[in-house]
């Protein structure tokens, strides 16, 4: 991905045949998103340069001008950047445009508290190579679940949630990012991962849900369900429900919690029809 993004930011806007395309708007973005929830004491330049792939002295000049905008505060005791005020903003107008969450969060607290201790109930949707959570929600006691809240981002190709939105993918999306898939991953890799990425879409073809052991970590077992738009004409979303592995068994997961996941799933569009 880094050279993806590196081989993109030194082409001029419209080399790549789209001159409605601005690279230097895409460079920003990317300086943005290389921050992560676990990136509490901030990112240096090099380290930006590092995630992104884009040159120094390009970082310097990108983070000079979201720090003047506000998209970025600056710590003169360490020399790193942290996200500023408005990309929260930015974030929220994003939730609340998203009314899925509104129908589905009750139904996914009543999940998380029948399931019990250590179960972890998400809807994520895209974000570049990544599933990013838009929703969460754990049963109000029992043992710590999976650290994973709003905003956190997990592996498109390895999880159970980005698995499924990959069988939903429209088709040219679908092939495009099993391309930069391939990519990342190398070519040694990359024969297991398609077969798993394909498995995930037939089980979800031939009974709604896909369950995953320990293919995202090896202790966490979870389940998905994709919900593609009702219209067609916004990206997929995806339903998770994950947990230890010592709480979520395969059977259970197969004969219990997947099913249902289908009917929170099924509900939800119900009610958003």
């Amino acid at each position: 991905m880094r050279k993806r993004i590196q081989d993109q930011a030194e082409k001029p806007d419209g080399e790549n045949g789209d001159r409605q395309f601005v690279t230097a708007l895409q460079r920003g973005l990317d300086i943005l998103r290389a921050f992560t929830p676990d990136d509490r004491m901030g990112l240096g330049n090099r380290e930006l340069a590092a995630r992104t792939g884009l040159p120094n002295s390009t970082v310097s000049r990108l983070t000079y001008t979201l720090l003047k905008l506000g998209f970025l505060t600056y710590d003169d005791a360490t020399g790193r950047y942290r996200m500023g005020v408005p990309v929260l903003g930015l974030g929220y107008a994003c939730l609340g445009g998203i009314k899925v969450r509104e129908a589905a969060q009750p139904l996914m607290q009543q999940l998380a508290d029948e399931c019990g201790d250590g179960v972890l109930v998400g809807l994520g949707g895209r974000d570049d190579l990544t599933m990013t959570y838009i929703a969460a929600a754990r049963a109000a006691r029992g043992m710590i679940s999976l650290q994973l809240n709003v905003g956190s981002r997990i592996s498109l190709g390895r999880s159970a949630m980005g698995r499924a939105y990959l069988a939903v993918a429209a088709p040219e999306e679908r092939a495009e990012l099993m391309t930069r898939l391939a990519e990342r991953v190398g070519p040694d890799r990359w024969p297991r991962l398609r077969a798993e990425i394909d498995e995930a879409a037939e089980q979800i073809r031939t009974r709604g849900f896909y369950c995953n052991t320990g293919q995202w970590q090896s202790d966490i077992n979870s389940v998905s369900v994709p919900f593609p738009s009702p219209q067609g004409d916004v990206p997929p979303l995806a339903f998770n429900l994950g947990g230890p592995a010592y709480v979520l068994s395969p059977e259970r997961l197969e004969n219990e919690l997947g099913p249902k996941l289908l009917h929170l799933v099924n509900t939800v569009k119900h009610i958003r029809e």
